[in-house]
């Protein structure tokens, strides 16, 4: 069941400050900044409608993927905005549906080609 609510993921942006990616400025949106938070808000309200993604969730993230081709995610305590579109595709998947429509707005090339590339292999199924 998608819901009528958008979810912006990222800590420390808000929707406005986004002014590399088209992001719908005309829309509320949920604001969270952990995947704590991120999961936390889908399980009480349910798929959104529209999210927005940041990869890069906590300082030990800052760095990496921005020169290198891979991102060493086991030595991450802190969870990433990949590790939430994993459990959003998860929480899809269990329900029968797609992923909701979204946008990657991390400056990080690698983690938004990560985020993207799980996301569009999931909706093509």
């Amino acid at each position: 069941m998608i819901t009528k609510y958008n979810i912006f993921l990222d800590d420390i942006r808000v929707p406005t400050d986004v002014t590399w990616v088209n992001i719908p400025v005309d829309q509320h949106y949920s604001v969270v900044r952990s995947y704590k938070e991120f999961v936390d808000l889908i399980t009480l309200r349910g798929v959104p409608k529209y999210v927005c993604y940041d990869h890069d969730l906590a300082d030990c993230h800052y760095g990496d993927g921005l020169s290198n081709d891979q991102i060493d995610y086991n030595k991450y305590q802190e969870k990433t905005g990949y590790d939430c579109a994993k459990w959003l595709v998860n929480y899809c998947m269990e329900r029968g549906i797609k992923h909701p429509p979204y946008i990657v707005h991390s400056m990080n090339p690698i983690g938004k080609l990560n985020i993207e590339s799980y996301i569009n292999s999931y909706n093509r199924n």
